[in-house]
């Protein structure tokens, strides 16, 4: 599955070298908003071990994102669109944000976590690496 962002700038998933850890999200989503500055912080801290990729699933697109994220000014999330929605549709059919699954390095899905979650705090980051030490 690929993915844009507002410049034209594509995203392969299947491409991916290495752990991911892919978040959906929205900006109507209140513990997505919440969540994104965690993420930021998060892919500091395992720079080198994991990719983390947020995708945006609002309709709107670069519309409502691109503003959203200059605001925020994040220093290492990319604004990635899924204005279709197709890893919702694939993913959580219900429709229930954010979502955030980690891939290992081979594509395996080794970690699910639904709804809101403190994704810079100790215990995500030991339960990430230890999800990715197993598998």
């Amino acid at each position: 599955m690929q993915f844009s962002d507002a410049e034209g700038g594509t995203l392969d998933l299947v491409a991916q070298d290495g752990p991911v850890l892919i978040n959906l999200w929205a900006t109507w989503c209140a513990p997505c908003v919440v969540e994104m500055p965690q993420l930021d912080a998060l892919a500091g801290e395992l720079e080198g071990e994991v990719r983390v990729i947020t995708i945006s699933q609002d309709v709107r697109g670069a519309e409502v994102v691109t503003p959203f994220f200059a605001q925020k000014g994040f220093a290492r999330l990319e604004p990635w669109l899924d204005p279709d929605a197709q890893l919702s549709a694939q993913f959580t059919p219900e429709g229930l944000l954010p979502l955030t699954i980690l891939f290992n390095a081979q594509g395996k899905e080794v970690l699910r976590v639904a709804g809101g979650y403190e994704w810079d705090s100790p215990e995500a980051i030991a339960t990430i690496r230890k999800a990715l030490a197993q598998n």
